[in-house]
């Protein structure tokens, strides 16, 4: 028998992951890595580049990572250099000087709820701009020494990254995300083992890990469900961000909401304050109420008056349809269990998240939110009103304008986005005290005062470098993706830092309009193609995977940028992250908003560009409505011409080449002698001492503490005190109120103001007398005459005034009201007259929207 020589099976490969591991001398590189402290501090990621800067590049600026990349020879020189051990131990004082600082006692605790957060490029949990929001808002709560936790989630995937195929179609790519290379550390149990969540679903128990984000002072908590215990069904909960179908959906808020507060619990928190960052977190709610019932023994209503008292829902939406709405089906499959534990009916649960309870409407997250938080509010004055308008239906017996949704307008948190040439310029002229106190205009004042040559340098080091990080990082995927080398090459050849800079940055969705610029491809021509004043736009942003409009308009530009008429002249840059969008928004001399009005709710990329100098051009919509000043930016007009948007669209992008042509370019190339123009750097003066304070971060979480958080912390402890008193009267008073609402009569009412004789006459005083008799109703009662007005161009009823009765005296159960009031105005209006009861213990009218209409004949 011939032996055979040939014997082998197949092997068995395992993965492993071989990291570097710091020696004692090194750990405070460790320490500093692990807390994203470094990610607004300019000393610590330029010691992380010291330490090798090969190695930064490679990994993207993750000191995690790139600390266990290092080699052992690497570590050895960094032990044997004694002014590098000095920078790092310098380093690490500072941080651990920050580190130390206690929380501000006189600031309300919070509880932060939100799907994404945007912190840095190296952790891939958010997708734009409510994400980056969240991110901000955690990093200035740290620096201004609030007691904050946050909650959300630990996505394996997260949001995708975009490459562009041949032709210019959008490819999403989701790539798993390495936890043990990323600066996140696993939460222990008190036996040193993993601290895993369980998380109850109708039929089974959800597990999840948990991980912690250390935002310097701020503790992110995200929950983490792809793990063993789990189904495959369950471990894709917290794989992708707004991934997968409404089933996935539901299971994702589910567990932000009941399991966020569950983990909290588990791990001993408790704020004074529960701040959903959008409808996603409305859940919470859910939990807080069965906690009250099930642990204070409190009743619903009872347990409702405490939670409303310290909530606050935040709506970053601007239309309805964007809202988050689940058919009944689904929603009891996975809430049919909480309505019985708190004491309520499946129906009376339900119809908590309808506009029209008792109807078939499918379960609104944002009424549902509505309704269980005291406070709400949208993100820029316009949006502000928009809501109002928007959540109208859920209070149906007032106007808009009487709605106590508020707004506060976004900020960007100046440390991270402003570059750092700007920020060493920021400290060095604006003083001490600008740091803590960046909202106040008159820091900023000083920079009236700097020479222009210094604004200019500044500003044309930045375009520099933007145009040295295009060529560097968008070579290679261009040349994968574009067939030509040689329109590659010559691409890049023609990205030119003294050409005016316009930059276009955002998620691509339709109604931001991208293609605008674009409306007239021969004067657009005639714009970038002009020799002797050379500009050029560069364009960036994804369009979510489900959306073939925003690929399609992606796909529309990368075709146009293609045409030798505009090679080199309309640039669009893949895979917009953070990164990209610190370089982006520093690096342009213009940066260009056109969404369709009101549909922007604020939108926070122009702020960045505030914090660097760069100029907006934008229509007066979002935060840009109350931002715009004349001499520090340009704005197309928030007023619509015509209905039909293909028309105003043309419009505007007449408009638009108009100021080019007109004003911008013009502007910006009016040189002198020393290669700038002083007309443009007045307006980057302006700009940034007019502007950029008022949207900072800081200017924003002073706005939410002083207007929302300390009026919510305030009367929430009045409810909870001496075991709940003040819940359970109020509580109490609302149960009395709607069982005798109907019981009160109006017994007479009298005027010297005769409608059916004569017409009221313009200032002159009319007295109305009214007496209610309230019959077995307990509670006081306010009385109103509410006047309106037709509006032909929205075609609906205008709030034109609301006149209160005095009440002059109360007897035998009788309410005695007097009105003196004259017409303001002349003209057609509509008059009627609105009661509600009374209770100064309550927040607002909304608080318990009870309004019954009276007919007063006369």
């Amino acid at each position: 028998m011939k032996l055979n020589v040939r014997n082998s099976n197949a092997p068995v490969w395992k993965e492993i992951y071989t990291q570097s591991y710091l020696p004692s001398a090194l750990a405070p590189l460790g320490e500093v890595a692990g807390n994203l402290w470094w990610v607004w501090n300019d000393e610590a990621r330029d010691l992380f580049e010291k330490i090798d800067a090969k190695l930064w590049e490679a990994t993207n600026g993750n000191p995690v990572l790139m600390l266990q990349g290092l080699s052992v020879s690497r570590m050895e020189e960094i032990i044997n250099d004694h002014l590098l051990m000095a920078e790092i131990k310098s380093v690490h004082a500072s941080w651990r000087k920050y580190m130390d600082v206690q929380p501000d006692p006189e600031k309300p605790s919070v509880a932060y709820f939100s799907m994404e957060y945007g912190l840095t490029n190296v952790l891939k949990i958010y997708s734009g701009g409510l994400g980056v929001l969240a991110g901000d808002y955690l990093k200035e709560a740290s620096d201004s020494r609030l007691d904050l936790v946050a909650v959300g989630f630990l996505y394996r995937y997260g949001y995708f990254s975009q490459s562009l195929a041949m032709d210019g179609q959008q490819i999403a790519n989701y790539e798993a995300q390495n936890f043990s290379t990323l600066p996140i550390r696993q939460v222990m149990n008190e036996n040193d083992q993993p601290f895993v969540l369980e998380v109850p679903f109708h039929d089974r128990i959800v597990y999840a890990n948990v991980w912690n984000v250390s935002v310097g002072r701020v503790p992110l908590y995200l929950m983490d469900t792809d793990i063993p215990q789990n189904s495959e069904w369950d471990r894709s909960i917290t794989h992708q961000l707004y991934g997968g179908d409404w089933e996935n959906r539901m299971k994702q808020e589910y567990v932000l909401g009941i399991g966020g507060i569950l983990m909290l619990k588990k791990l001993g928190i408790r704020k004074q304050i529960y701040h959903c960052n959008e409808g996603h977190a409305a859940l919470i709610n859910v939990q807080r109420l069965t906690d009250y019932i099930e642990e204070d023994n409190l009743s619903f209503n009872e347990a409702l008056e405490v939670v409303r008292a310290s909530g606050l829902y935040t709506v970053h939406t601007p239309v309805p349809a964007g809202h988050d709405y689940f058919e009944e089906s689904l929603l009891g499959r996975y809430m049919g269990g909480f309505p019985g534990r708190m004491g309520i009916s499946w129906q009376e649960f339900i119809d908590m998240g309808r506009e029209n309870p008792g109807s078939n409407e499918k379960f609104s997250m944002s009424v549902f939110a509505l309704n269980t938080c005291q406070e709400a509010n949208g993100v820029s004055k316009l949006h502000g009103h928009v809501s109002q308008r928007m959540f109208a239906p859920v209070w149906k017996g007032y106007f808009p304008e009487e709605l106590h949704v508020t707004w506060v307008t976004n900020g960007v948190h100046m440390p991270s986005w402003a570059a750092n040439e700007w920020k060493r310029f920021y400290y060095a002229h604006f003083g001490k005290a600008f740091m803590s106190d960046q909202s106040n205009p008159i820091h900023w004042e000083a920079i009236q005062r700097t020479p222009d040559e210094v604004i200019w340098n500044i500003r044309k080091a930045l375009k520099e470098k933007l145009v040295k990080y295009i060529k560097d990082q968008f070579k290679g995927s261009w040349l994968k993706n574009q067939g030509d080398p040689s329109k590659v090459v010559s691409v890049l050849d023609k990205i030119n830092p003294n050409a005016l800079l316009i930059g276009f940055g955002r998620r691509f969705a339709t109604y931001k309009r991208a293609h605008l610029i674009f409306t007239n491809l021969e004067r657009l021509a005639n714009i970038v193609n002009n020799e002797k004043y050379p500009i050029q736009f560069i364009f960036t942003g994804k369009a979510h995977p489900a959306d073939g409009g925003g690929q399609g308009l992606i796909k529309h530009i990368i075709e146009i940028s293609r045409r030798p008429e505009f090679l080199g002249k309309i640039i669009f840059l893949e895979n917009y992250d953070m990164r990209l969008a610190r370089r982006l928004i520093s690096g342009v001399d213009v940066w260009l908003n056109t969404p369709t009005r009101p549909l922007e709710a604020s939108g926070t990329s122009g702020e960045k560009a505030e914090m660097n100098g760069v100029l907006n051009f934008s229509v007066l919509d979002g935060w840009w409505y109350e931002g715009y000043r004349e001499g520090a930016g340009w704005a197309l007009t928030d007023k619509r011409t015509y209905e039909n948007q293909q028309y105003q669209d043309q419009l505007d992008a007449a408009t638009i080449y108009q100021m080019l042509e007109n004003e911008i370019i013009p502007l910006y190339y009016a040189r002198n002698s020393k290669g700038y123009s002083p007309e443009w750097i007045q307006y980057v003066k302006n700009s940034i001492s007019q502007i950029a304070p008022h949207y900072t971060m800081k200017r924003m979480l002073d706005d939410y503490i002083n207007r929302i958080y300390n009026k919510l912390a305030a009367r929430s402890s009045i409810l909870k005190d001496n075991n709940y008193a003040k819940a359970r009267e109020i509580a109490a008073w609302k149960e009395e109120v709607a069982a005798y609402w109907d019981s009160f009569q109006v017994e007479t009412f009298s005027t010297d103001n005769r409608l059916s004789e004569t017409a009221p006459q313009v200032g002159k005083v009319y007295t109305y007398n009214l007496v209610l008799d309230r019959k077995e109703f307990k509670a006081m009662l306010g009385v109103e005459m509410v006047v309106a007005k037709d509006n032909p161009e929205t075609n609906s009823l205008e709030l034109v005034a609301v006149h209160p009765f005095e009440l002059l005296k109360e007897e035998n159960g009788k309410l005695f009201y007097e009105l003196k009031v004259a017409a303001a105005e002349a003209g057609m209006h509509k008059i009627a007259y609105r009661v509600f009861p009374v209770n100064p213990d309550l927040p607002h009218r909304m608080d318990f929207a009870f309004v019954r209409w009276i007919s007063l004949d006369y």
